[in-house]
């Protein structure tokens, strides 16, 4: 009767001893002795539960059993430089183990000696970062760009023709009484390449055809606004330049743009557009100041 209980329940031993195998994985870098100690645990089990399944199949006396398990025990013997692995205090220190040093950790050490022994492998803490509200950051690190969503998107378009430049002095809306590339908005159902044509002829009268997308600018301002905007440059127009409500528009050589008078940001990313090379820069703004910045140069897409 013992032998059949023995037998009804040996099969959640078994699983018992794979399923903390397969924890042991989770170490495995420092736990490849200890995996194969629970595996050869696991054999000498099954040879112990294929004794006992013959034996109650034969309906031979249960006192085999005995001998059965004396068999088992000695396999131990040839197989105890696989078993005796697991120590319970530390192989430097002496120190009293945590379960999870005892059975996952091959090198049998506390987690003071592991460090002194590994220390490139330690990882040094690092202080806890406090999650910063992206309009009331001051520093452009502050700001988890990947997870930061514009507000606003608009673009701006620069037209070059041979040593001169089409800029404009804005005459309303952000960036009031500063000089600027014609842009705006970026509307429903509109590409940033349609809306760079559309705001540069509604702004100055100029029309342009197949803007180069040179590269994106994302501002975060300390009132809350969040704007990206898309930077295009175009060598060929056609048109005649017209003052409108927006804007005055004019031509300026290149050599003599006047970043004084211009957003902060500009003289940071012009030039490189200028010599064709593409970017993505990142700011944050209290009103018309600049606090932070970050230019980055980017493969053309």
């Amino acid at each position: 009767m013992i032998l059949e209980t023995i037998a009804d329940n040996y099969l959640w031993f078994l699983v018992f001893i794979l399923v903390a195998n397969l924890s042991q994985r989770r170490h495995q870098s420092r736990s490849r002795r200890k995996r194969v100690a629970t595996l050869v645990v696991a054999c000498l089990a099954m040879l112990l539960q294929i004794f006992i399944t013959v034996i109650l199949a034969r309906e031979w006396p249960h006192w085999l059993f005995f001998p059965a398990l004396a068999i088992t025990l000695l396999l131990i013997i040839p197989l105890r430089k696989y078993l005796f692995v697991f120590k319970t205090t530390c192989a430097s220190c002496d120190k009293k183990l945590t379960f999870t040093q005892v059975f996952n950790f091959d090198d049998n050490l506390c987690t003071d000696c592991y460090a002194k022994e590994h220390p490139e492998l330690v990882e040094k803490a690092e202080p806890e970062e406090i999650p910063v509200e992206p309009k009331t950051a001051v520093d452009v690190e502050q700001i988890d760009w990947d997870a930061w969503e514009p507000t606003e998107t608009a673009v701006i378009c620069y037209v070059v023709n041979h040593d001169q430049i089409l800029l404009i002095h804005k005459k309303r809306g952000l960036g009031t009484g500063l000089i600027n590339a014609p842009g705006g908005h970026i509307e429903l159902e509109e590409t940033a390449s349609e809306a760079a044509i559309r705001e540069t002829k509604e702004e100055t009268g100029i029309v342009v055809e197949n803007p180069t997308h040179m590269g994106i600018l994302e501002f975060q301002f300390t009132d809350g606004l969040a704007m990206r905007g898309h930077v295009f440059f175009t060598y060929s127009h056609s048109g005649t330049l017209i003052e409108t409500d927006e804007a005055a528009p004019f031509w300026c050589p290149i050599k003599e743009i006047p970043y004084e008078k211009m957003w902060e940001d500009d003289r940071l990313w012009l030039p490189l557009a200028l010599e064709g090379k593409h970017f993505v820069g990142r700011f944050i703004f209290d009103d018309k100041t600049m606090l932070s910045h970050h230019i980055e140069q980017r493969e053309p897409e």
